[in-house]
């Protein structure tokens, strides 16, 4: 379905009520927990172009290279400051045998990725690709496991492969491959999706099958193992009450998967051409995490009160039609301004629950959905999503500020049959004070109609000044490969403090982050 009339009746009734004060009080005289840097985590499956052009060309490549990896890339995610990569999947991982991605790259057989496209893959990117990847950006690898396809010694040998120090069989194999030292992986989960492409169990099946496969993944010379339950999907609470309730004792994590979505049926709708409704529709939608967060996390505290088991969003994002003339199957979308307020307002939402959730993964790094960077060739664009998280980094591993919001709303889903009717505040926000002292707080206009002044109340800090950095174009703007630059970050100067109290105009469609001193 695809909305016509760009002016609703009923947005412009909500449009027309006359503007309140747009007000955030911080209350940084009431710290919370602290934000991990690892809700800024990244994730890269087989999927289209992520791997092969995106992060891997090989070493005999004419596009410039480090050892195979796109240097252009690689300085790009180092800048990102990336602290945990998911791989190798995704629906990939399941269909993954690791042994296919070791040893000398002419030896390596070829595979069909049945699940996106049916691309002959060479396995040229594999264990070793991988580990020094992370090992080169500065990330913690976070394996995803073979639960769906595979079996339990398999697991349990790529294990020993990565992590064992002794002499074992599985340690000098690697070290046969190149590797001496073993390499350091803390987060293994252990298959994905369960539900569905990871083999469309029922909870009571994975459940004990989670406990199995765990119990053969060893801590292997000083490495300590954390192990992620294949968790649910959205709004599917019953698989993480069963989960649980049948498994928790085992493990360490349990993932929750969650996408800004308009339906797995039909059309997902353009990434690029989309009105002024559906806009607002996908900003609430993306909004929605909050309760889905809350209620899973609900059930975590009643079947786990000493908060023994962490929840990790290791996907989320927007997922629209693929664009135009690019293959099928392989989720290759262009990247807005529309998608940046997602990633700020669906941040801005992450950091007030750390108590229990741990991680975020945003899908994908390269490529693929809502990326962080395009390629093409030897051309390499940043996207506005990007954009956001460099100037959310300053977030990474500080303390929680708790503020309140007082802001207008609008009413969003009205003229869209069989859509969820949602009230959408028109602000968004976030502060944290780092290790240092220094308060950042970040601000989201999420109107596209008019501009807001916001009144910012500092409680308990006393500050002198303030300086900024802003990410605003129209909403529909993207960077090209022919115009790389059209939204980018540039500095922000539209700031006063005066006893305690700042006021702030953002235009319309922009994000802020800013430096209190």
């Amino acid at each position: 379905m695809k909305i016509k009339n760009l002016f609703s009746a009923a947005l412009l009734a909500a449009m027309a009520i006359p503007a309140g004060a747009q007000t955030v009080t911080v209350h940084a005289d009431k710290p919370g927990d602290v934000i991990p840097k690892e809700i800024y985590g990244q994730f890269a499956e087989h999927l289209g172009t992520c791997i092969y052009g995106g992060l891997w060309v090989g070493e005999n490549s004419s596009i410039p290279n480090q050892n195979g990896y796109r240097t252009d890339v690689l300085n790009a995610l180092k800048e990102l400051k990336v602290p945990v990569l998911r791989w190798p999947g995704g629906c990939f991982a399941d269909e993954y045998h690791w042994r296919d991605g070791i040893g000398p790259k002419e030896n390596r057989p070829k595979m069909v990725n049945n699940n996106w496209g049916g691309t002959v893959e060479d396995n040229s990117f594999g264990t070793h690709e991988f580990f020094n990847l992370c090992e080169l950006i500065g990330a913690q690898p976070y394996l995803s496991g073979n639960v769906g396809s595979g079996t339990v010694e398999e697991l349990a040998k790529w294990v020993e492969y990565i992590t064992s120090d002794g002499d074992s069989p599985m340690a000098n194999l690697r070290r046969q491959n190149g590797r001496e030292k073993s390499w350091n992986l803390k987060y293994l989960g252990v298959g994905n999706e369960s539900w569905g492409c990871g083999g469309n169990m029922r909870p009571e099946y994975y459940a004990d099958l989670f406990r199995r496969y765990g119990t053969y993944c060893r801590d292997y010379d000083g490495h300590k193992l954390y192990k992620v339950a294949s968790g649910a999907s959205d709004y599917e609470y019953y698989w993480t009450r069963t989960l649980l309730e049948r498994a928790k004792d085992q493990m360490a994590g349990i993932s929750l998967h969650y996408y800004t979505v308009w339906g797995w049926s039909g059309s997902k709708h353009s990434a690029t051409k989309f009105d002024k409704d559906e806009y607002y529709w996908t900003i609430g939608k993306c909004r929605e995490i909050e309760d889905v967060l809350i209620k899973h996390i609900a059930i975590m505290d009643e079947l786990d009160p000493k908060n023994k088991v962490d929840l990790l969003l290791d996907e989320w994002g927007t997922w629209w039609d693929e664009e135009p003339g690019t293959i099928k199957g392989h989720l290759f979308q262009q990247n807005t301004m529309r998608d940046a307020v997602v990633a700020s307002t669906s941040l801005d939402i992450f950091h007030k629950y750390t108590r229990r959730l741990k991680m975020a993964n945003i899908a994908q790094i390269v490529n693929v959905l809502q990326s962080m960077i395009l390629t093409k060739d030897d051309k390499m664009v940043l996207t506005p999503t990007y954009h956001v998280f460099k100037m959310y980094a300053v977030h990474q591993d500080a303390t929680y500020i708790p503020l309140d919001i007082q802001c207008d709303e609008i009413e969003t889903g009205k003229t869209m049959r069989h859509f969820a009717e949602r009230k959408l505040p028109l602000v968004s926000a976030t502060a944290s004070k780092d290790k240092q002292g220094t308060l950042h707080i970040s601000l989201t206009n999420v109107s596209i109609d008019k501009e807001q002044e916001v009144t910012i109340n500092l409680n308990g800090i006393k500050a002198t000044k303030a300086s900024g950095t802003i990410l605003t174009a129209s909403v529909d703007a993207k960077n090209t490969f022919d115009n790389p630059n059209v939204v980018t970050t540039a500095p922000f100067k539209e700031v006063k403090i005066n006893k305690g109290t700042m006021k702030v105009k953002m235009p319309k469609n922009s994000i802020v982050t800013l430096t209190i001193q």
